[in-house]
């Protein structure tokens, strides 16, 4: 099993009054970095580790240390806040600026990457026949990798030998799962 993990950016606010009375520059505003709906993917497999190339330098600082002790956990396979939401593989969390905080929902993506060789797979009739799995929540081909992800659901993760038959059946030689 692998791990990727989201953040959306769910909300924002800006105190004005606590600015006014506290900044250098009372009119400073709402967050200029981020938006709601704004979403970033992070992941460590392969030759990717967004969480060191682009989590430390395209983030904001402040928001950055607040939420990237919980993206670590999530892309460790570790529970993000267990017991403290009603889904250990979810985090709501807030960057620490008090005038104008931003809230970010943090979630644990789990999914395997499947490796084929041989024959050509034709890959959108793959993706199709995955997501009639039970358990499949996602299925997308990586043409810049070469591999397919197999998003599997929170709580039952996908039987890897109905996937690899899947692939078998579609004409690979090999199947190979991480």
């Amino acid at each position: 099993m692998q791990y990727k993990c989201k953040i959306t950016v769910i909300d924002k606010k800006c105190f004005s009054d606590l600015q006014e009375k506290y900044l250098a520059d009372p009119r400073s505003g709402s967050c200029p970095f981020y938006n709601v709906g704004d979403e970033f993917v992070f992941e460590r497999y392969g030759d990717e580790d967004t969480f060191w190339r682009e989590g430390n330098g395209t983030q904001c600082a402040e928001a950055w240390d607040c939420i990237s002790r919980y993206v670590y956990t999530a892309l460790q396979g570790g529970s993000i806040m267990r017991h403290w939401t009603n889904d250990e593989h979810m985090m709501i969390a807030c960057c620490n600026d008090g005038t104008r905080p931003v809230i970010f929902k943090i979630e644990r993506q789990d999914y395997l990457v499947v490796n084929t060789s041989g024959s050509s797979v034709d890959e959108s009739e793959a993706v199709s026949r995955l997501l009639s799995l039970p358990n499949v929540s996602r299925a997308e081909y990586r043409k810049d990798k070469g591999w397919f992800e197999v998003f599997t659901d929170r709580n039952a993760p996908a039987d890897e030998k109905e996937i690899a038959k899947i692939f078998e059946r579609l004409g690979a030689d090999r199947v190979s799962i991480e």
